[in-house]
């Protein structure tokens, strides 16, 4: 999935990684890749809200065993707490439940190419809310040229027949939510003075409180066991939140996070190959086509300014 985390660069570690930075990273993408497979899987046997509140339960205890090897411990003030609630809402609670709910009437193929609209988003809504970040015509042409790929996806030109309209915007509406949280994080937690661990740690305990109830309320707990979605839950949350958070982490610490966030490029063709190649699901012409463009413009949206 796209990065969720609460820093955008922390210090940089001084302990050489076991694995080469370029493997870690084909992992990173193999995992948020497959995670929208997860998601359809999950939610095959549970409810979108008990997907979430699992996926988030798993994912903050593989950050709460990090935290306990490396001695990490949590933020403290009530105002860090307060703005980390906020964090975890639109970068994890409310994203991570719009795709599982969008799941339940589109293919898993199309919330991946959805989630890569993530950074176009982000330019548009950084021109109103950072005044330091002032768009290039190559941003621009990028922010065009991706939504024409958006609409390519759709089948515009067919009047979007085919599609479920309420599920695409869903998953589109969580792509909108991390650029949301994004410059939230940017303008309230920058500079608090915690580790990157410590603010994620946290973010995604408050998350899961957030999901847990919300779920009593509107979903309860599940009737009976379906062993396959609650594998596929747990490999969710275990690797595509706790894991992959780890991982990601450890590249932009490593690489940066400009080349660390690269990964956000190979998310939808992973995505669209799994779904396809596990799931059965159609692919028209329009889907790859439609990526391509997608991923070309957000990369012009990511362009570095001259001078």
């Amino acid at each position: 999935m796209t990065t969720a985390t609460v820093t955008e660069a922390p210090t940089r570690i001084s302990r050489r990684p076991a694995l080469d930075w370029r493997l870690r990273f084909g992992a990173l993408s193999l995992i948020w890749g497959f995670s929208f497979l997860l998601i359809k899987v999950g939610t095959g046997g549970y409810a979108p809200f008990q997907v979430t509140l699992g996926r988030l339960v798993f994912g903050t205890l593989v950050l709460a065993a990090a935290m306990a090897v490396r001695r990490e411990r949590l933020p403290r003030g009530v105002r860090t707490w307060g703005h980390l609630a906020v964090a975890g809402f639109l970068l994890n609670a409310l994203p991570f439940s719009l795709f599982a709910y969008a799941e339940l009437t589109i293919p898993s193929t199309l919330a991946g190419i959805c989630n890569a609209t993530s950074p176009l988003w982000g330019m548009v809504l950084s021109v109103v809310a950072l005044s330091e970040d002032r768009p290039t015509r190559v941003r621009v042409a990028g922010l065009g040229l991706g939504f024409l790929g958006v609409l390519t996806v759709l089948g515009a030109w067919q009047g979007f027949s085919g599609l479920d309209a309420r599920g695409t915007a869903m998953a589109l509406l969580a792509s909108l939510s991390y650029p949301i949280g994004w410059i939230y994080v940017r303008r309230t937690l920058a500079g608090v003075g915690y580790s990157h661990m410590s603010l994620m740690g946290a973010q995604l305990l408050l998350a899961t409180v957030q999901l847990a109830v919300v779920t009593s309320l509107f979903s309860g707990i599940p009737t009976h066991v379906d062993v396959l979605p609650l594998l596929a839950i747990a490999a969710l949350g275990a690797l595509g939140t706790g894991l992959a958070l780890l991982v990601q982490y450890g590249l932009v610490a490593e690489v940066g996070p400009t080349t660390a966030q690269m990964v956000t490029y190979f998310i939808p063709v992973i995505a669209t190959g799994a779904g396809v190649a596990v799931l059965g699901e159609s692919l028209s012409w329009s889907t790859p086509v439609g990526a391509v463009i997608v991923l070309a413009g957000a990369a012009l949206t990511q362009a570095p300014r001259r001078g």
